[in-house]
């Protein structure tokens, strides 16, 4: 399979085309994610993000189906429920933004047309901008509260909820000039973000606290045959969505490429990500865990680390929460 956009655009008519025909209790199908842009391609591979809306209960919140080696679809179900408060809908940090930019591919109805036009109504008033902001913020607030001046001997779901931190600190910063960052270009993108509102310290911060300046570019490639071997092992029967085994070859291509490029460094972000999430999948006492601990031991998130880490994460959001303060000052918000 050719990759263009005429192909991908292909694929998704003809899955809107099977799936309506199929499923009555569809009511519309929409397209979110990097195919909206010219960028869409990392690795050679694509995901394409499809969101349907059922009238009635899903059995199924998220599927993966394989296309090729380099395509896959990425669909998620919601309920038709999720979209009745459009207001609520325009302050949710990840559903606005994907309602606001999405393209609709199937809605006989009308009722995506009318919950987009809702949506983008006054979406980038800054009040608007800065409480999906803020949400992002106080969620990696809490996270921060949750651990504060407690002795936690770190392992897979304590990595998970402090990177998930991370997540939320940056995209808060990142969610004042765009839609929130995704995984893979996560941290491909976030330098010019952080630029862009003339915080520029805040890219190489939150490197710091993924413990980039710890380790160098072969040391990360070293540990891909450890992360392919991890991923590989998780049974096909607890693997969340997210680790599907279509999706190996999708991160795994990706990973190749940024370490070639001029920001190898953001590979860190993808790997540790999806690394966490399949340690927290596989049974703790595997030694094919040994490889995961020993790179979240070179980073410094493990013994005394991991708490010092937590230190530097309250500094981090300080600065991230006097971020948005001034661009709502700037902006006549606040």
């Amino acid at each position: 399979m050719r990759i263009n956009r005429r192909s991908l655009v292909r694929v998704i008519r003809n899955t809107v085309a099977q799936r309506t025909r199929t499923d009555r209790n569809l009511i519309a199908i929409y397209l979110c994610g990097s195919l909206l842009g010219d960028d869409y391609s990392l690795g050679g591979t694509v995901d394409i993000d499809l969101f349907f809306v059922h009238a009635d209960k899903v059995e199924q919140a998220r599927e993966i189906v394989r296309l090729t080696d380099e395509v896959h679809l990425d669909i998620s179900h919601h309920e038709q429920s999720l979209y009745r408060d459009t207001r609520r809908l325009r302050l949710h940090s990840w559903m606005g933004p994907n309602i606001s930019a999405c393209e609709i591919y199937f809605d006989p109805g009308h009722f995506m047309d009318f919950t987009q036009a809702s949506v983008r109504g006054q979406f980038n008033w800054p009040e608007h901008v800065l409480a999906r902001a803020r949400a992002l913020a106080e969620s990696a607030r809490q996270i921060w509260f949750a651990y504060e001046m407690k002795q936690i001997e770190a392992g897979p779901v304590e990595i998970t909820e402090l990177l998930r931190a991370l997540e939320n600190a940056a995209n808060a910063v990142a969610s004042l000039r765009g839609d929130p960052l995704t995984e893979r270009r996560f941290l491909l993108g976030y330098p010019e973000r952080a630029e862009a509102i003339g915080r520029p310290g805040l890219h190489p911060g939150f490197m710091g606290l993924l413990g980039a300046p710890n380790v160098d570019v072969d040391s990360i490639k070293g540990w891909l045959p450890a992360w392919e071997s991890a991923y590989e092992s998780l049974p096909a029967d607890m693997a969340p969505a997210h680790l599907h085994p279509v999706r190996r070859y999708y991160y795994l291509r990706a990973f190749e490429e940024i370490l070639e490029s001029e920001q190898p460094g953001a590979v860190l972000w993808p790997l540790l990500r999806t690394w966490t999430m399949a340690a927290n999948t596989l049974p703790q006492e595997d030694a094919i865990l040994d490889g995961w601990r020993d790179a979240l031991g070179q980073l410094g998130f493990l013994g005394d680390g991991f708490g010092k880490r937590i230190q530097a994460l309250d500094a981090y959001l300080d600065q991230v929460e006097e971020t948005l303060d001034d661009w709502a000052r700037a902006q006549g918000v606040l």
